[in-house]
């Protein structure tokens, strides 16, 4: 597996999961937010981002981080962090408070947490409705190129299946 999406709600540990496997992996990490978002929580166009997207695909291997209908496709597996909306705003809570007038280091500059607060929760408590099902749906249709992870048991399955597919010794 050279090509693996990770994606899931805002604070799901996407980021996170993605340094993880990219160190285990060697393998080059990519975050969607610096291609989502602009300085200044300026969202990027359309057009832009599906360009960006198509070049982070294009390259031979990869884990990107985000959430993504292109990148899932382009994807040899990719991981759904279905967590719960409390577990979404509990980490959140705890990865913004650090960087809460400043920006986190996967952003672009001057995204300083508190500028997207009321927007963050919106999206986290949508997230359920708007790209849940079609996260699912794409799980539905390729089980074999998805894990689903939604507690640490399902977390160890993931390395296990990883570790099998890649001969990373334990």
């Amino acid at each position: 597996m050279d090509k693996i999406h990770i994606t899931g709600n805002a604070g799901s540990g996407k980021s996170t999961l993605a340094q993880e496997l990219g160190a285990a992996l060697q393998l080059p990490v990519f975050g969607l937010d610096k291609i989502v978002w602009q300085s200044g929580w300026v969202k990027t166009p359309r057009d832009i981002v599906a360009a960006k997207e198509l070049e982070l695909i294009a390259r031979p291997q990869w884990i990107i981080e985000g959430v993504s209908h292109r990148i899932r496709d382009a994807a040899d597996v990719f991981i759904f962090l279905d967590v719960s909306r409390k577990t979404s705003i509990i980490r959140c809570a705890k990865r913004n408070w650090r960087f809460l007038f400043t920006g986190r280091p996967e952003l672009p500059d001057n995204c300083p947490e508190i500028l997207i607060l009321p927007q963050l929760l919106k999206i986290i408590w949508n997230f359920k409705v708007r790209a849940r099902p079609r996260v699912l749906s794409d799980v539905s249709e390729k089980p074999q190129r998805s894990i689903i992870v939604r507690d640490a048991d399902d977390l160890q399955v993931m390395y296990e299946r990883l570790r099998i597919a890649e001969g990373i010794p334990d």
